[in-house]
């Protein structure tokens, strides 16, 4: 053996000499650390860690289950000092910090309550009176259809999209692709639903109704861009940061929805309209004012009252437009003193109807009461193009699905080809207030897309009568009470 070979060798064992007592002393520390382990801790960590893997195995993402060895340290060894701060000298430090550490427990268990199980939504418009009431705050369970893992993963778990002072909630990178955990059941007819607010993609900050779309039309995109002082900074929202929206599912993917006189038809089949539906009137009286007792017993708030009133222009009589349920018009016919209770037209609420339903400003006969007939998108499903329909698909296309889409002469191109068929790659849904006229809905924003769907909303937590002050607001016949009545 030569000297260069004899003097590796005894490095190689010298430092095999210094690493073995090394290696013998850690492994004797991991030892000591888990003999000292209590067995009620062994316990908590075997709970955790069977809802973990549970957790993981219902995600779907098993590069999630390093952050079990996380979960080993925190509750077993202990390497990391995760309470260093409970030895400090300073009582100042272990003050401050028990509530720093309490506050993050509390911030991660909301998350991940908020992601996965459910959360609370509140109802700021009539559009679902009186089913569900303006001041409503809803158990939404995002359970039933399966929660979504999200898109925007970097996001303060109390805000939906601005903090005070009018800053982002979230950021924008990165953003995760679609994808929703196994629920109980899929959307049905009938179920009333909270989602994204679809046209809500692009937004005026300084104008939240109408939507950025409804907006550009009325005023000219160019104003809108031009005039930030007035209408604010318009950007770009992802999908699960735009605003909540809660409707009635009132059509699923493959079915041919129709409107006529009011009356929703699928497939050429009437739908039974929802117990608590209402419509606008007009009430006429002979002079004598509709008195407020009566409007309050049959719970007709204040901005229902004040959709239109004023002198009969011919003669004494009074007049009154507001929306009513059935069983509220009935109770309105038997006053003496009403002369006659009648549907409000078209042409006395909006003339312009029909421009403004959905696709905005394409010209047609269809009005929120007569529309259709109109097919909603199915994934898989594949629609045979033209210049005529592409008005009514070419948000799906576009916005929502992520292609191209470009008319040249009379040449339709996705992604820069030709293209005289397009298959969906989601489902879609058709959604519409119970407040039949004074709702905001699919027949004035168009479809909206599975990935845009949160959750049901299971029953009322509480109710705020807006109408009244704050320390008689509350109303207690709605606590708990059940959020889709009608199913």
């Amino acid at each position: 053996m030569n000297n260069f070979e004899e003097n590796k060798q005894n490095s190689s064992i010298e430092a095999k000499t210094k690493a073995e007592p090394m290696a013998v002393k850690q492994t004797g520390m991991l030892k000591e650390r888990l003999s000292r382990i209590q067995r009620s801790r062994w316990i908590r960590f075997a709970a955790v860690s069977v809802i973990f893997f549970g957790w993981v195995a219902w995600l779907g993402s098993w590069w999630v289950l390093v952050f079990w060895f996380l979960l080993f340290d925190i509750y077993i060894t202990k390497f990391i000092p995760w309470n260093w701060w409970k030895f400090s000298p300073n009582p100042i430090v272990r003050k401050v910090m028990s509530w720093v550490d309490a506050i993050v427990y509390a911030l991660v268990l909301v998350y991940f309550l908020f992601l996965f199980v459910g959360q609370n939504y509140q109802i700021p418009s009539s559009s679902l009176e009186k089913t569900l009431l303006t001041g409503d705050f809803l158990w939404v369970n995002k359970m039933v259809y399966g929660p979504r893992v999200p898109q925007t993963p970097l996001h303060f778990p109390l805000a939906q999209n601005t903090l005070p002072g009018g800053f982002d909630s979230y950021i924008e990178s990165p953003q995760w692709a679609y994808h929703r955990l196994k629920g109980y059941r899929g959307v049905e007819r009938g179920d009333i639903v909270v989602f994204n607010f679809p046209a809500g993609d692009t937004v005026a900050t300084k104008v939240p109704n109408p939507d950025y779309y409804s907006l550009c039309y009325e005023v000219g995109r160019a104003a809108v861009w031009a005039n930030s002082d007035r209408f604010g900074k318009v950007k770009y929202r992802p999908v699960d940061r735009r605003d909540a929206y809660v409707k009635r599912c009132i059509g699923l993917p493959g079915e041919t929805l129709t409107m006529k006189n009011g009356t929703v038809y699928i497939n050429g089949k009437p739908l039974p309209e929802p117990q608590n539906m209402q419509r606008n009137y007009i009430i006429e009286t002979d002079g004598t004012p509709l008195p407020v007792d009566l409007l309050d017993e049959l719970k007709i708030s204040n901005e229902a009252r004040s959709l239109g009133n004023g002198q009969s222009p011919y003669g004494k009589e009074l007049w009154y437009a507001m929306p009513l349920t059935k069983d509220a018009k009935k109770a309105i016919e038997a006053q003496p003193y009403v002369k006659q209770v009648r549907t409000l037209t078209i042409a006395e609420s909006n003339p312009m109807d029909s421009v403004l339903t959905y696709p905005l400003g394409v010209q047609k006969s269809w009005t929120h009461n007569d529309y259709g007939p109109l097919w909603i998108p199915k994934k898989g499903a594949t629609l045979k193009l033209s210049l005529q329909n592409l008005p009514y698909y070419i948000r799906c296309i576009k916005n929502y699905e992520g292609n191209s889409v470009e008319v040249k002469g009379n040449t339709i191109f996705i992604n820069g080809k030709p293209a005289t068929h397009y298959t969906f790659k989601m489902d879609y849904y058709w959604m519409m207030g119970d407040n039949r006229d004074n709702s905001s809905d699919s027949r004035y924003w168009g479809f909206v897309p599975e990935d845009h769907i949160i959750g049901q909303p299971m029953f009322v937590i509480i109710s705020f009568d807006p109408d009244k002050p704050l320390l008689q607001s509350i109303r207690w016949d709605r606590i708990f009470k059940s959020a889709n009545p009608d199913k």
